[in-house]
């Protein structure tokens, strides 16, 4: 799991960098500069920001990576008791709160809590060499990876979750695309022809007239 931790206290932020440096993979950043040039340039699976911290503060830097359609999941700290903090963050996009002064084991559980939810670091086994990350729309085929669109990752990922049940067009046009954005079933038999392509035909069943079901 990668971390983004912006904490401009260097006491408290190495305390808590090198406790979360024992079970994650983190970079720490003491301003929000900083922060944002990582989170361009680089993979995380979660943000934990500090709020009060040099240059913009730690909620309207989540603002800008929400408007730039980041949906990584986040975590503020704040020393702050005012509730107005608290609807601020979440109004931007925070996931959790954790307050000052706190213990490290709360953090970890509160970290934990999200990577449950969001399944990150969790890859799906689909036979004895091949695995599947819908994080990062990845298969590791024996010594390879292929990577995957976000849609095509989207679509396998709903097939594998829907496995041994027959799936229409329809019902993944529904389900994975917004009204006004949905495609023709045309481009779900892209999808489905490239996915058979890289997984092999056996594992997605083509069920002509009806839809296709994972195996």
């Amino acid at each position: 799991m990668k971390i983004l931790f912006l904490e401009d206290d260097p006491v408290i932020g190495n305390i808590v960098f090198d406790f979360l440096s024992e079970y994650y993979s983190v970079e720490h950043v003491f301003n929000s500069k900083d922060a944002l040039s990582l989170a361009e340039s680089k993979e995380f699976d979660l943000y934990i920001f500090d709020i009060n911290v040099p240059g913009i503060s730690g909620i309207e830097l989540l603002k800008t990576l929400r408007e730039f359609n980041d949906t990584r999941p986040a975590i503020f700290i704040t020393a702050y008791q005012d509730i107005k903090y608290l609807r601020e963050g979440f109004s931007a996009g925070a996931n959790d709160f954790i307050r000052k002064p706190f213990e490290l084991e709360e953090l970890q559980a509160r970290i934990e809590n999200i990577k449950r939810q969001y399944s990150i670091d969790e890859e799906i086994q689909i036979n004895e060499k091949t695995f599947f990350n819908s994080l990062t729309h990845k298969l590791k085929c024996e010594d390879k990876t292929l990577g995957l669109s976000a849609k095509e990752s989207a679509v396998l990922h709903y097939l594998i979750l829907n496995k041994n049940r027959v799936i229409s067009s329809d019902e993944l046009l529904q389900q994975l695309w917004e009204f006004d954005e949905m495609p023709g079933k045309e481009t779900i038999r892209t999808y489905i022809k490239s996915l058979r392509n890289r997984l092999g035909k056996e594992h997605i069943i083509n069920i002509r007239g009806e839809g296709y079901r994972f195996e």
